[in-house]
C-alpha cells in the first residue's frame, strides 16, 4: 500500500477556485454570515484559494435584501402586525434597474418563525395579517408587480390573515365574520368566503410567488402534518389544523373555482400559498424566480469545488432545499459538492443521490441547542477547516 505524502501546514501552493453557496442557519446565522465563516475555515487550509461567495435565499429570510442588493434596489421600512398580534418593525423593497416598478416582499419579515417568542409558538394562533399589510403598502407605493417570497414561516392560517388585510372576509357557520388575525384555529368554523371587497389594485398588479413547489396544503403530506410540529403544534393541534386546511380548500374551490388542496406550492408558509392563490397570485418554483437575479450557474462554470450548508440535512433536503438546488446544478458540471449542516437528520443519505458528495454536522461535541446556536460561527469555521483538510488528504493519495 503506498504511503501517504506528508501533509504540511496550510497549502499555499493551492489556488483552487471554490464556490461557497450556503443557506443560513435559522435563528443563528444568516446566509452571508454562513458563507463568511465557511470561507474563513477553508482559508486556514488553502490560504491562496480563490473563494467565490454566493449566499442563497429560498424565499424566506434574506429574500428582500438579496434581490434588492443584486439589482441596486431600495428598502422600505415600516410597521406591521406581527405573527402574535403585536406591532413590529418590518420591511419590503423595490428592485433597481430598468424594469417596471417591482416590489419585493418576504413573508418572514412579518410572519416568520423568528418573530414568534419561543413560549408563544402556537401555529393555531399566529397570523399572516402583516403579510397582507405589506402587500397593501407596496400597492399604495406604486408597485406595478410584486415578487413575494415564502419561507421560514411561523404560521399555519392558510393566508387568511393576509387576505383579511387586503379586504377579503371570512364567515363562520353562525353567519358571523371570523375575527381578524385569529389564526388557523378559527378556520375550523369556516363556512363562507367573500372576496368581493379585495383591494381593486390586486386586479391590476400581478403577484408572483417564489415558493417550495413540493409543499401542498392538504392530505398526508399537507402543511399541517409536515411542518406544524416544527412550529410548536401538538398532536391534537396538527389534527385541528389539518381539518382547518381541508375546510379552507373546499371553500376556496367553491368561491373562486381553484382547487388548492394539492396544488404545487399551496402549502408554502403554512398554507399562505393557497391564500395567495385565492387573491389571484401566481405561484412559481422558488428558484425559477430567485435565479433570475443571483446567477449561480455562471459562478459554477468558473469553480472546481462547491461548499454549501444549511441548518439541517435530512430526507426533506431534496424537496427544494438550498443544498439540493446547489448540488443538482453543480452535478450538471461534474463538480464535487460538500455540505455542512447543524444537524444530520433521518435518511440523510438520500442526498447522495441528488449530487451532494459528502456531508457533515458542525456539532463536534455534545451540547444543548442554545449552546450550538451561540457557538455556531466558531463551529462552522472549524467544520469547514476540517472538511477542507479531508479534501487535501484525498488529493494526496
Amino acid at each position: 500500500m503506498p504511503a501517504l505524502r506528508k501533509l504540511p501546514g496550510p497549502h499555499k501552493e493551492d489556488n483552487i477556485k471554490i464556490l461557497v453557496s450556503p443557506s443560513g442557519f435559522k435563528e443563528s446565522l444568516d446566509p452571508q454570515a454562513t458563507a463568511d465563516h465557511i470561507e474563513a475555515g477553508i482559508l486556514r487550509v488553502v490560504p491562496n484559494a480563490t473563494i467565490v461567495k454566493a449566499p442563497l435565499v429560498d424565499g424566506g429570510e434574506g429574500f428582500v435584501e438579496a434581490l434588492t442588493s443584486a439589482t441596486n434596489g431600495s428598502l422600505e421600512k415600516f410597521i406591521v402586525m406581527g405573527p402574535v398580534g403585536e406591532l413590529i418593525p418590518s420591511q419590503y423593497g423595490f428592485l433597481g434597474g430598468d424594469r417596471p416598478r417591482t416590489a419585493v416582499i418576504e413573508m418572514a419579515a412579518s410572519a416568520g418563525l423568528r418573530l414568534v417568542p419561543k413560549d408563544l409558538r402556537d401555529p393555531t394562533a399566529t397570523t399572516t395579517f402583516g403579510v397582507g399589510q405589506t402587500i397593501l403598502a407596496a400597492l399604495n407605493a406604486g408597485a406595478k408587480q410584486i415578487l413575494l417570497g415564502c419561507g421560514d414561516s411561523g404560521t399555519c392560517d392558510a393566508g387568511v390573515g393576509m387576505a383579511q388585510a387586503l379586504g377579503a372576509r371570512f364567515y363562520g357557520a353562525d353567519g358571523n365574520e371570523l375575527p381578524v388575525a385569529s389564526g388557523g384555529k378559527a378556520l375550523i368554523d369556516l363556512a363562507a368566503i367573500d372576496v368581493s371587497g379585495l383591494n381593486p389594485l390586486l386586479r391590476e398588479v400581478p403577484i408572483h410567488v417564489a415558493c417550495n413547489w413540493h409543499n401542498v396544503l392538504c392530505g398526508p403530506g399537507g402543511v399541517a402534518r409536515v411542518f406544524g410540529p416544527q412550529k410548536g403544534a401538538t398532536a391534537s393541534d396538527v389534527e385541528h389544523l389539518a381539518l382547518a386546511m381541508d375546510k379552507f380548500a373546499a371553500l376556496c374551490s367553491q368561491t373562486v373555482g381553484i382547487d388548492v388542496r394539492l396544488a404545487p406550492g399551496s402549502g408554502a408558509s403554512g398554507g399562505l400559498g393557497a391564500g395567495l392563490m385565492l387573491i389571484g397570485a401566481q405561484l412559481h418554483p422558488r428558484y425559477d424566480i430567485i435565479m433570475q437575479f443571483l446567477h449561480i450557474d455562471q459562478l459554477l462554470d468558473e469553480c472546481g469545488l462547491v461548499f454549501t450548508a444549511e441548518g439541517g440535512l435530512d430526507s426533506q433536503t431534496p424537496r427544494g432545499k438550498i443544498p439540493a438546488e446547489v448540488a443538482q446544478r453543480a452535478k450538471k458540471r461534474g463538480l464535487p459538492v460538500v455540505a455542512l449542516a447543524g444537524t444530520i437528520g433521518q435518511d440523510a443519505g438520500v442526498n447522495y443521490d441528488i449530487g451532494i458528495d459528502a456531508f457533515a454536522s458542525i456539532l463536534q461535541r455534545p451540547g444543548s441547542l442554545d449552546t450550538a446556536i451561540a457557538e455556531a460561527a466558531t463551529l462552522l469555521v472549524e467544520s469547514a477547516e476540517s472538511a477542507m483538510w479531508m479534501i487535501m488528504v484525498g488529493k494526496s493519495l
